[in-house]
């Protein structure tokens, strides 16, 4: 399921339910529908910061490598597929990130679910 989020300050971000939850949870929102004031788009701002530079202290977990190796196969019997890429927590929260701060400078609100 995809999420939506709109805002007058920016573009709408377009995400999976899923990845979007965990950023929604640090924020203490609902992923099926909710606000993100003006006025608490700073916070916000602050938090999702905070998070990805925790993030990037560490390696991708056990739970990432364990699926590398079973999508791909100890045997290595696919030679022509590409390696697999890791999706950081920084990579998928930016385009949300950039919408709060826009939403922050410009005094607008972000909206989902609505």
């Amino acid at each position: 399921m995809l999420i939506t989020f709109t805002s007058k300050a920016a573009a709408e971000v377009t995400m999976y339910k899923e990845h979007a939850k965990r950023m929604l949870d640090l924020l203490g929102k609902d992923a099926s529908r909710g606000v993100i004031t003006a006025a608490e788009a700073a916070r916000a701002v602050e938090v999702l910061e905070k998070e990805i530079a925790e993030s990037r202290k560490h390696r991708a977990s056990d739970d990432v490598q364990r699926d590398v190796h079973a999508h791909h196969g100890d045997l290595n019997e696919d030679k022509d597929h590409e390696g697999m890429e890791v999706v950081s927590f920084a990579t998928r929260a930016y385009p949300l990130l950039e919408m709060l701060r826009a939403a922050r400078n410009g005094g607008h609100d972000v909206l989902w679910g609505v």
